[in-house]
């Protein structure tokens, strides 16, 4: 029983959705990929019972199809999805750097987006795909904060999953990209400081449009 100096530990259940999704998320488990209650299991050293409960949850989530007797599918993204969801970054984004245009950016949150640019250039220089795709989202999420709207940053949280799970697919495609993608952080920082939300969001669609383009 846990006490108030000891948290209580995940369910074993929560255990193995963290696992799985993880995998899916890191792209380790990439779309159309086939996976077994069995593999997770073994992997997590769990019985099949929570692994399953994990997989109906995950399912909940669109990201696996289950196949009774066979297991279950990773769900790719489909092109209709990637084209709404960089729709949705485009409006939220774009809305949120008006904002800062108005009332200016805090000092805090100029540091923490300049902060993220640094950890990307680790990222890049070490070729991490993974790591470059977590500090990416968070960088395009803490321009949202960054303009204090709660809902849309409430909402933009609702991207997440799909957002780096669609740069992790895009930079395995091209990962020379990394480099380029820390000098267009850089300036979209530099359009919020100078208040141009209009230059702001032309650099923004051609960033996304450029990282997530498949040819």
């Amino acid at each position: 029983m846990a006490t108030r100096d000891t948290p209580a530990r995940p369910s074993a259940s929560h255990t193995a959705y963290a696992l799985t999704k993880e995998l899916i998320l890191s792209g380790r488990l990439p779309g159309g990929s086939l996976i077994s209650e069995g593999e997770i299991a073994e992997r997590a050293s769990l019985s099949r019972t929570p692994v399953r409960e994990a997989f109906l949850r995950l399912a909940g989530e669109d990201l696996l199809e289950l196949h009774p007797k066979r297991g279950a599918v990773v769900v790719p993204v489909s092109p209709g999805e990637a084209r709404d969801v960089l729709e949705l970054r485009q409006a939220l984004e774009q809305a949120a750097a008006e904002r800062i245009a108005q009332q200016g950016l805090p000092d805090e949150d100029t540091a923490r987006l300049r902060a993220l640019i640094a950890v990307q250039h680790e990222r890049a220089g070490d070729a991490d795909v993974e790591g470059f795709a977590e500090a990416d989202e968070l960088f395009h999420r803490g321009v949202v904060d960054a303009a204090g709207n709660a809902l849309s940053s409430k909402f933009y949280r609702t991207l997440t999953d799909r957002q780096r799970r669609m740069s992790v697919f895009a930079l395995r495609l091209r990962p020379e990209r990394l480099a380029r993608l820390v000098d267009e952080h850089t300036a979209l920082l530099e359009l919020l400081l100078s208040g141009d939300s209009a230059g702001f969001a032309t650099a923004l669609r051609s960033h996304l449009g450029d990282t997530h383009r498949q040819t």
